[in-house]
């Protein structure tokens, strides 16, 4: 990929932690010291930080493996140029 989707890939990441960690420790509060009708609304919302927590595992999955990535393509590449040069 290039290096644009790149930068993209980590910005999203980045702003999609913030709000996610934020959500978890709303939520443990709720259900530790919250009231019911505070428990109830949350139970609508309940389900987000689980989809950006989700989100999170693919864009830190692809950010962990881009090293590798990028590795494998410059081993494709000179073994490219090797075979050029014969």
């Amino acid at each position: 990929m290039n290096k644009f989707l790149n930068k993209w890939f980590r910005q999203i990441h980045r702003w999609i932690a913030v709000p996610t960690a934020l959500l978890i420790l709303f939520a443990f509060i709720i259900k530790m010291v919250g009231s019911s009708e505070v428990a109830a609304l949350w139970e609508k919302w309940d389900k987000l930080p689980s989809v950006l927590m989700l989100f999170m595992a693919i864009t830190g999955s692809y950010l962990y493996l881009l090293p590798y990535i990028v590795k494998a393509q410059r081993k494709q590449r000179n073994v490219a140029i090797q075979k050029a040069d014969r």
